[in-house]
């Protein structure tokens, strides 16, 4: 080896690697803080430039979650409730992350694609559904909630997405 292309060579081997971000990050934004609860929706947020939560003041946004089938899962009924209780952890700890829990949710906002290939069921049967895995997250007084059809969602197998906002003041 060369010398001159030896120096760069240690140089990189000596250097310690670049340390990893402890998560949850939270970044200082106006009024509150933007939380991102880990690596993956780290890359959400420099990729897509939405944050998976932001508090302000005592009340935390948090980032809609998207309910549909991966691709080696299928759209029936038992199928559809794993992946609602999926969303659901993924809004759970995205709400530890912000410091606040369920019991601090005041309003869920839902979006449904009703109809479509990858619709499991009526809407009724979607929401009993919803229901049965959110009662296991939902313990306290019931949150708002409000349920919207709509055509499609930014995933293509999306059939539910799922956004909160939590009331949870800082310290207590």
């Amino acid at each position: 080896m060369r010398p001159a292309l030896a120096l760069p060579l240690i140089a990189a081997i000596a250097m310690p690697a670049a340390a990893q971000p402890t998560y949850p990050v939270k970044i200082p934004a106006p009024g509150g803080e933007v939380v991102i609860p880990s690596a993956r929706h780290q890359a959400s947020y420099d990729e897509f430039h939405y944050a998976p939560a932001r508090r302000i003041g005592d009340v935390i946004y948090v980032s809609g979650v998207i309910v549909g089938p991966a691709p080696d899962e299928g759209t029936d009924a038992a199928a559809f409730e794993q992946q609602v209780r999926r969303a659901f952890r993924q809004l759970d700890a995205t709400l530890k992350a912000a410091g606040a829990s369920f019991d601090d949710v005041a309003m869920i906002n839902s979006f449904h694609v009703w109809e479509g290939p990858n619709a499991p069921m009526p809407r009724g049967d979607q929401i009993t559904i919803i229901n049965k895995v959110k009662a296991e997250y939902v313990k306290g007084p019931h949150p708002a909630w409000t349920a919207v059809g709509t055509t499609g969602l930014l995933s293509p197998r999306g059939v539910v997405e799922i956004q909160l906002i939590a009331y949870a003041p800082k310290g207590g």
